[in-house]
């Protein structure tokens, strides 16, 4: 079945503890970047932060190996990123690289990051920069982003209420007085992340049940930016047990 939008209708996949949505998120991961180069395309992924992701991250480098993934010719990006320091333990991509990215093998120039504070740009020109470099990458959009979400339902650094909500012909903006530290941070637009085949959301943990009930209620995407989001083949969301108890 389709949405109103035309879109396929959300999965929900429920897994009983964190540990085993990490593993099979993972599985499902490594299968799909298998069948895509198989099939001819270069995979353009959009990565999310958080614990869930990196226990998804620490999964893949396991399982790697027996993966027959090329990592030479996948491209990663970042839904959003931490405006501070590249040297910064806080940054995602640096979580990344440290979690799986490094350790399988991705060449530099197939993980595409987002400007840091060090770089001598205002938060606002590194949003603008970024932008300018996914164009010249000429990608079209992920063929699956991963997402995870807040307990006050954001997605990347798309905060209820803020008006990046609302930006219009932009691929990345910039984000001040962020709700959760740190204040500053850089996040793809809902234009740019509704360009994606696949959309994974990833979440674990009673204290998100709030959160994901409300998103598949559909609720404003004002108050709830979760439910901003679909893919345009596929919208999945992957659980656990507490972050499902409350639909």
């Amino acid at each position: 079945m389709t949405t109103s939008d035309g879109h396929p209708e959300s999965l929900i996949e429920v897994h009983d503890t964190a540990e085993a949505l990490a593993s099979a998120v993972a599985g499902e991961f490594l299968s799909r970047l298998a069948d895509l180069q198989a099939g001819g395309d270069v995979p353009t992924i959009g990565l999310t932060g958080g614990t869930i992701a990196e226990a998804i991250h620490r999964e893949i480098a396991r399982l790697a190996p027996e993966s027959g993934v090329d990592w030479g010719a996948v491209d990663f990006f970042f839904g959003d990123e931490r405006y501070v320091a590249a040297d910064s333990p806080d940054r995602n991509a640096g979580q990344a690289r440290a979690a799986f990215l490094t350790e399988v093998g991705v060449p530099d120039h197939r993980i595409h990051e987002m400007p840091s504070s060090d770089s001598g740009l205002s938060v606002d020109e590194a949003a603008a920069t970024f932008s300018d470099d996914v164009r010249s990458h000429g990608s079209g959009g992920f063929d699956i982003l991963m997402l995870g979400v807040g307990p006050d339902g954001h997605i990347a650094s798309l905060f209820p209420g803020f008006p990046q909500l609302e930006a219009k012909d932009a691929i990345a903006v910039g984000v001040t007085g962020s709700p959760k530290p740190p204040p500053e941070r850089i996040t793809f637009t809902f234009e740019a992340l509704r360009r994606s085949s696949a959309v994974w959301f990833l979440v674990s943990g009673e204290g998100k049940a709030d959160a994901v009930a409300k998103a598949h209620a559909g609720s404003p995407v004002a108050e709830v930016p979760a439910a901003g989001v679909t893919g345009t083949n596929e919208t999945t969301w992957f659980l656990d047990r507490g972050a499902a108890s409350k639909i």
